[in-house]
């Protein structure tokens, strides 16, 4: 049976979707730089999402409800300042066992179970991105990088 994108997304493993990427990227004919960033971005969201997804309490940049993974919310975690936003906001949930900064109700958001983030947080660092700090800036030429390959990513999907 042929899945769409869409459905990959929305039921499939990190590994899957990552495969799937992999793949496009192969026949893109884009220089081996570009999978080298694109590959681990894609990674590093997707080893927070797909929980999220599990756990049936995926939000969006600003915090709203979203019903399933979808290529389009993965594309909005390609930008760095929401993937950053998105590291506070799991860490800050992490330490009190509930979703913050969303708008689940206080009984659905109870229902989050903490989190590995070490890839998403290797992968945050790589790029000088504090966290410690996060009102703390990253340098604007990581966050220039993040939209060329947020760019190819959107391209391949």
């Amino acid at each position: 049976m042929i899945q769409t994108i869409g459905q990959i997304f929305a039921t499939g493993t990190k590994e899957q979707i990552v495969s799937l990427l992999e793949a496009a990227l192969k026949n893109s004919k884009e220089s081996p730089m570009w999978t080298e960033k694109a590959i681990p971005l894609s990674e590093a969201i997707l080893s927070v999402l797909i929980p999220l997804r599990e756990q049936n309490l995926l939000v969006s940049p600003e915090g709203t409800i979203q019903e399933s993974l979808t290529p389009e919310l993965f594309l909005r975690y390609c930008d760095l300042a929401n993937l950053k936003w998105l590291a506070f906001t799991l860490q800050q949930s992490n330490d009190v066992s509930k979703l913050e900064r969303s708008k689940y109700t206080p009984e659905q958001a109870a229902k989050y179970k903490a989190m590995d983030l070490s890839t998403l947080g290797g992968y945050l660092s790589g790029y000088t991105v504090n966290l410690e700090d996060e009102w703390l800036d990253f340098p604007i030429a990581n966050y220039n990088l993040h939209i060329g390959v947020s760019d190819l990513i959107k391209k391949l999907i």
